[in-house]
């Protein structure tokens, strides 16, 4: 009888584990591969779609280009996993029984309690919310004047608001459009947690562009027209954008499997409370010695060719591996310019200095994800797709 596995979720951990496990199991197993859309989005590309929807089609690959003639592939909803029954529970379809099974579902955006936040705020989590966020700031332009632009206002100063920040001020500078961008950071700097001469160029750049910096003071209340800091005066908005956090699926809230926060406690080698169930990417908090791995796209790329091999082992009772994650550096857009920090040769580019911009980080930056779609799918497909990168 095949062994069945199930793969949950169409990100990069669970796409990278697909192609892995597709040239790793045995003629006896049947992969199985689950998502509620039919394709894969690279996500740190998708703010590139709030200035131009055009650019969807090159950072979206459809799955019939990435899974094989024998990989199943259901389009569903997972809105629960049975543990005990071994089954994952889908939203139209009929529930499948699973051997083994590796949840890369991804996230959810934490809104922290603060009242009004979640309901007067748009986030960046797939494409549809890219598109969202694109219309909603050209509806709220063409709504406004020199003398009152449009208030845009982006909650949270991580990698995801500083992406989304950028373009909307790009967005704003190739249309003439009257906007005014505003960056809200509840912390002392921009970029938290990291290097200060990382987080000096990135202040630089949206600076540049124009982008109207507020740090250390938290956000308390939101509504339809304004937030309120703990300090400070309200900031009024037309348009609201929250990047500032994540936490766990709902969807694994009843799943009998150690979680914090309904993201599932994986060891190094991505096996759960459950044997039987391994967890991966933002779905997961990876144990690595004294802090968990980060959620980033870089941790779960690294991440999913040993979690794909260790699921065959697990099948031949071998001795699982252990995965350790390795910081390659920080790249990031702001617009059309890019600041890299502490980039490792491996990404192909080895300079004298910490931190860089212009030319130089750009084109790591297009490199960096057309590797990344030539790993999923071809290099063929990584040239179409470069000048949209």
């Amino acid at each position: 009888m095949a062994v069945n596995v199930i793969v949950l979720g169409a990100g990069y951990a669970s796409t990278g584990a697909i192609t892995k496990l597709q040239s790793e199991l045995s003629d006896n197993a049947q992969l199985t591969w689950i998502a509620d859309v039919d394709y894969h989005l690279v996500l740190h590309e998708s703010h590139r779609v709030i200035r131009d929807p055009s650019v969807r089609s090159d950072i979206t690959f459809p799955v019939d280009e990435i899974a094989d003639p024998s990989t199943r592939f259901i389009q569903d909803k997972v809105v629960g996993l049975n543990v005990e029954d071994q089954v994952v529970e889908l939203e139209a379809s009929d529930d499948v029984e699973y051997d083994y099974v590796l949840v890369a579902l991804g996230s959810q955006t934490a809104y922290y309690g603060i009242p009004g936040l979640e309901e007067h705020s748009l986030t960046l989590k797939s494409l549809d919310d890219a598109l969202e966020i694109h219309e909603t700031v050209n509806e709220a332009s063409q709504a406004a004047s020199r003398s009152e632009p449009a208030q845009v206002v982006i909650g949270g100063a991580g990698l995801s608001g500083i992406q989304t920040a950028g373009e909307i001020a790009e967005l704003r500078d190739q249309h003439h459009a009257p906007i005014e961008v505003h960056l809200v950071e509840a912390l002392e700097e921009i970029f938290p947690g990291n290097d200060p001469e990382c987080q000096q160029a990135l202040r630089d750049r949206l600076e540049d562009a124009g982008v109207q910096i507020h740090t250390d003071d938290p956000i308390t209340k939101a509504t339809d027209e304004h937030i309120e800091f703990e300090k400070g005066d309200p900031l009024g908005h037309d348009v609201l954008i929250w990047t500032g956090g994540i936490t766990g699926r709902d969807t694994l809230a009843d799943a009998d499997l150690g979680k914090e926060h309904n993201r599932v406690n994986a060891g190094a080698n991505f096996q759960t409370s459950d044997d039987r169930v391994f967890a991966i990417g933002d779905s997961a908090i990876i144990d690595q010695g004294d802090q968990p791995a980060p959620p980033t796209a870089q941790a779960a790329w690294q991440a999913a060719e040993v979690a794909g091999e260790n699921i065959a082992r697990a099948i031949e009772n071998r001795p699982l591996q252990t995965w350790e994650h390795e910081d390659k550096g920080t790249v990031i857009s702001v617009g059309e310019e890019a600041v890299a920090h502490k980039v490792k040769p491996a990404f192909g580019v080895s300079l004298p200095v910490d931190t860089f911009s212009g030319v130089p980080a750009q084109m790591l930056k297009k490199l960096i994800a057309a590797r990344w779609i030539a790993d999923i799918t071809s290099w063929n497909e990584a040239r179409k797709s470069w000048s949209s990168l």
